[in-house]
């Protein structure tokens, strides 16, 4: 079976998944519940045709369906790098990816990638991966270097994730972006692309980054804690129509956008659910991934190609 059959297959068995079953995980994977509990309440539904395996397989990440572009791409060049991180952990490991021809004399834009909560996984590099090949540098940073870095399982990347300070993974992203945007091959200009706890970071770096920070493109992220007022970046946003829990936070959100004056503009994606831009996973729809996708490169390239 191809890993395109494998994508056809995942996005019919989703039709057939209720909107609880999407809900729970959304609380399982941000530690809201444990995976007995999302197990045992999975059990509770009723599914014609589905067993209980078939349902949580459907919902866990499935990496191989998330490798769109090969890591030995002959456009590109991918390489994992350490780096110091001052504000931070001390050191900290990303994974770059350039594209080919860029050097020195032949420099292009940049853009930081920040995970979701488990780590760098690789359906983060895969995305790295896919912004080099629309021409930009691209560095996604790996929050759990500090202990040993992504352990190859969400699970235990998650509980890994939780043990540290947060406020040194932000730091870790900041000096990140520091490196991007005097990197030898870099025009100095440095965008931002984040999903989930990536989207939140993007939201706070955006506002803590000012003079850095180019364009942000969160998906799915809550806002920046505090300095919004110091935004001058242009945002694209991403939400999910189905997830309640991110979008309860736009509205004050955008009041405050707004108050501050920030170029933004937000996309609500019809019956979608937090993580669509995930295809390792029941809940990626193509059609709104493809098309946010699209509206991301398009973004960056009008914001830091200019």
């Amino acid at each position: 079976m191809s890993l395109q059959t494998e994508k056809k297959d995942l996005a019919l068995s989703a039709k057939d998944i209720p909107q609880e079953a999407f809900d729970w995980y959304d609380e399982y994977a941000h530690g809201d519940i444990d995976r007995r509990t999302f197990l045992s309440r999975l059990g509770t539904l009723s599914i014609t045709g589905l067993t209980l395996s078939v349902v949580a397989g459907a919902l866990t990440p499935n990496y191989a369906l998330a490798d769109q572009v090969s890591f030995n791409d002959s456009d590109i060049t991918a390489s994992y790098v350490e780096f110091d991180s001052p504000n931070g952990h001390g050191k900290a490991r990303g994974y770059l990816v350039v594209p080919k021809g860029v050097d020195a004399n032949n420099k292009a834009a940049t853009v930081l990638v920040a995970h979701e909560n488990r780590g760098l996984n690789p359906y983060i590099e895969d995305v790295a991966r896919r912004l080099a090949k629309a021409g930009f540098i691209a560095l996604a940073p790996d929050a759990l270097f500090p202990l040993g870095g992504y352990p190859g399982n969400d699970d235990e990347g998650r509980a890994m994730q939780r043990t540290l300070d947060g406020s040194k993974i932000t730091g870790d992203f900041m000096d990140a972006a520091t490196l991007l945007k005097n990197h030898d091959f870099s025009t100095g200009k440095v965008g931002m692309v984040g999903f989930c706890f990536g989207g939140y970071l993007t939201n706070a770096l955006v506002a803590n980054m000012p003079d850095t920070i180019n364009a942000g493109a969160p998906y799915y992220g809550t806002p920046a804690k505090s300095n919004i007022d110091k935004i001058k970046a242009p945002l694209q946003i991403h939400f999910a129509e189905l997830d309640t829990r991110v979008n309860a936070t736009w509205p004050d959100y955008e009041k405050a956008l707004k108050a501050n004056k920030v170029d933004y503009t937000a996309y609500v994606y019809p019956k979608a659910n937090h993580g669509f831009h995930n295809d390792s996973t029941a809940r990626y729809q193509e059609n709104n991934a493809e098309l946010a996708w699209e509206r991301t490169v398009s973004f960056f390239k009008k914001t830091l190609n200019s």
